[in-house]
């Protein structure tokens, strides 16, 4: 539907391309649309009735027993080593629109087979609340005065189910929305429109770098900290403290959806009925969900276990062919094989491949400032030195535009014997060497 890619042309037509994603997002909110009705219908709607809905009166505790299931299918006998189901039983005696009721019961879903577990010490524990010939308060359907419960509230950990389909309707809406806003319209015309909308954002700086230097970052949010022995704190690069969040938010959306299936999977394992399917079908899940643990584990103690880095400069911003003092301490409470302290300079460009938009990031040039080995880092005293930094006559300014990139940055690398190395970045700012502005 997307036709073929004949040089630098796509043939072919957008609309069946713009409808192919719709197709594809649409299954999505479709379908999560579906799981999300029969989860409420099976678990929302009736323990939200029975605490708003259902009318209480008084009966009286005729029997109290733990019920076994009954009347199995031959297809549905439980293997010998299975271990017996048990559920609590109360029969109870009442009336309601005039009329006396016996019924056996207990909660909302008494009825269905969630009702039965193996653990019977919790179901004798459940029956401990109730004597026989007790006066108690119990719920009953107006609609239907046969079906009536002894104990109201909600299962909080089936309510977590919930998360699935809120995710496929997430994914399948906002896909179908964009898709629909973009239908029919070329990559350029997309990339206008972002293009527009971005210069029209009023939070976006009017003047990168002042009118003497038009693509030149401005260096306000570096020169905005005073240092304790140079002129500037540098801040450090927050992208890895993002990344680390966005690792924290997709380990506790991945997992809270997988221990939801693991729990009815161990369940149904416990109770005698194992469900092998559902077993094999969350064991991937699983140790993806692992593996996204131990990377956010990883991540943390790279940031936890080395304590805080400070680069201090004399001046800012930088100038081809200057040469500044820089300040660095270390903190922390460990060894470390090798501390080294870098000028680099990195060449980013975006581009678009086919329909996708691709970012490639290249260091250009590397510039060994400092090299320290089996530097032992004490809580009462860190690591501190004081070097030069001289900014090569002939280099590139900094520079960015919408497709391409010039950074440069102090870069700070740690080896930790035992533990995951760590980098830590400090932009800076290189501006153009113009007539009258010597370094």
């Amino acid at each position: 539907m997307y036709g073929k890619k004949r040089g630098h042309r796509r043939t072919g037509s957008r609309t069946w391309g713009s409808l192919g994603e719709a197709l594809f997002f649409g299954f999505f909110l479709v379908l999560g649309s579906l799981f999300l009705a029969g989860l409420l219908n099976m678990l929302v709607v009736p323990e939200w009735r029975v605490n708003h809905e259902f009318i209480e009166t008084q009966g009286t505790v005729l029997m109290t027993r733990l019920g076994e299931p009954e009347d199995h299918e031959p297809d549905d006998e439980p293997a010998d080593d299975a271990p017996p189901l048990y559920r609590p039983e109360v029969l109870i005696e009442y009336r309601a629109g005039g009329k006396t009721y016996q019924e056996k019961t207990y909660d909302i879903h008494f009825h269905s087979d969630r009702a039965f577990t193996a653990d019977r010490d919790a179901q004798a524990e459940a029956l401990a609340a109730f004597e026989e010939g007790e006066k108690i308060a119990v719920w009953y359907d107006p609609a239907d005065p046969q079906t009536v419960v002894v104990v109201r509230g909600y299962t909080w950990l089936l309510w977590i189910l919930l998360l699935l389909p809120v995710a496929f309707i997430l994914i399948g809406g906002v896909g179908l929305v964009l898709t629909l806003f973009h239908w029919g319209k070329s990559i350029e015309h997309r990339v206008a429109t972002t293009q527009m909308a971005s210069r029209l954002n009023p939070l976006k700086e009017a003047k990168q770098g002042g009118v003497e230097f038009p693509f030149v970052p401005q260096d306000s949010n570096l020169t905005n900290s005073p240092g304790t022995r140079l002129k500037y704190r540098l801040p450090i690069d927050l992208s890895r403290g993002w990344r680390l969040v966005a690792i924290l938010a997709a380990c506790l959306f991945w997992n809270s959806i997988v221990a939801v299936f693991a729990v009815i999977a161990v369940n149904s394992h416990l109770a005698g009925r194992p469900e092998w399917l559902l077993t094999l079908f969350v064991l991937p899940f699983a140790a993806v969900g692992l593996a996204i643990i131990y990377f956010f584990v990883r991540e943390v103690l790279v940031v936890t276990a080395v304590g805080p880095t400070q680069l201090e400069i004399s001046d800012h911003p930088l100038r081809p062919g200057g040469r500044y003092h820089a300040y660095v301490s270390q903190g922390g409470r460990l060894t470390i094989n090798s501390l080294d302290l870098s000028l680099v300079c990195d060449e980013v460009a975006t581009y678009r491949q086919g329909t996708d938009t691709r970012t490639e990031q290249a260091c250009v040039y590397s510039q060994p400032l400092l090299h320290r080995q089996q530097v032992e880092l004490l809580p009462q005293a860190a690591f501190e030195e004081q070097l030069d930094v001289e900014i090569p006559a002939e280099c590139m300014h900094s520079f960015k535009a919408d497709h391409n990139e010039v950074r440069w940055r102090l870069l700070v690398r740690g080896d930790i014997a035992g533990w995951p190395p760590f980098e830590r970045s400090f932009p800076v700012v290189v501006v153009p060497l113009l007539a009258g502005n010597q370094p």
